[in-house]
């Protein structure tokens, strides 16, 4: 409870300072959508050339599209670390974060929280009833349940594999690029797998696991049972995942020699 009181504290905190400008809140959110309405037209403009990539057709690849949004944007809003490395290290704000009685985890991610971005979870929501309105899916008594523990999952693995990212700055104060080029490679997880080589479908699955987040757990949905397993696999990666990404964490934060010259 006293981490929870503490989460709502600072979202109440987080809210009051965004709304002091709310012209950039509006335009931070047109912003998103407009990324998002881009690559749906890549999407587009790729199926206007074929009528579909290993079996896939256009709105099955819209409706991963859509779900991979949802977990994405919990992710965006929650653990937004992309940053950790210069801030909190180079800078020195570990510090004041260690002087704390909370974790320091959980400290890092509050400071960093973006509420707007759950903003991309409605579109992604959309793309989804619209995709599978297309599609004509089946709708079952359990698919709320389950598409929230898939979500959940997904968010895990996206957490998991940052954090542990993050946590390489503990043993290395110097300024990285991995960031970027991770957030890059997982945008292969809105993708169908099958589309890519062995190699690839293999580090998308078991190495950087991004194909739990968008793929996966959308094949459910679109009833491929080819892929079930791999479907309720998603939020045991995810937990497997996140639990050894604090533990990396923790470890790193032992390794931790402070701010100084």
């Amino acid at each position: 409870m006293y981490y929870v009181s503490m989460f709502i504290q600072y979202a109440g905190q987080y809210m009051k300072t965004r709304l002091q400008y709310r012209a950039d809140v509006v335009v931070e959110i047109l912003s998103d959508f407009l990324f998002q309405a881009v690559n749906l037209v890549f999407i587009l403009v790729v199926f206007g050339h074929t009528q579909s990539l290993s079996g896939w057709n256009q709105n099955e690849i819209i409706f991963i599209y859509g779900f991979f949004l949802i977990p994405f944007a919990i992710f965006g809003a929650f653990f937004n670390i992309w940053d950790f490395n210069e801030r909190y290290i180079v800078k020195g704000e570990m510090d004041r974060i260690l002087t704390r009685p909370i974790h320091s985890l959980f400290q890092v991610t509050l400071e960093r929280m973006e509420l707007e971005s759950l903003f991309g979870a409605v579109t992604g929501f959309a793309v989804m009833m619209y995709a599978g309105s297309q599609l004509g899916l089946p709708f079952y008594w359990h698919d709320p349940l389950v598409f929230l523990l898939f979500t959940a999952g997904g968010v895990l693995v996206y957490a998991g594999i940052f954090i542990m990212i993050a946590s390489i700055s503990f043993y290395s104060d110097s300024r990285t690029s991995i960031m970027p080029m991770m957030y890059n490679i997982g945008n292969y997880g809105r993708y169908p797998v099958d589309i890519y080589n062995k190699a690839i479908r293999f580090v998308l699955t078991w190495i950087l696991p991004f194909a739990f987040v968008g793929m996966y757990p959308a094949a459910y949905f679109l009833r491929k049972e080819e892929w079930y397993t791999y479907a309720f696999l998603t939020p045991v990666v995810g937990i497997a995942f996140f639990a050894i990404a604090v533990f990396v964490w923790n470890q790193g934060v032992k390794q931790y020699r402070g701010a100084g010259n």
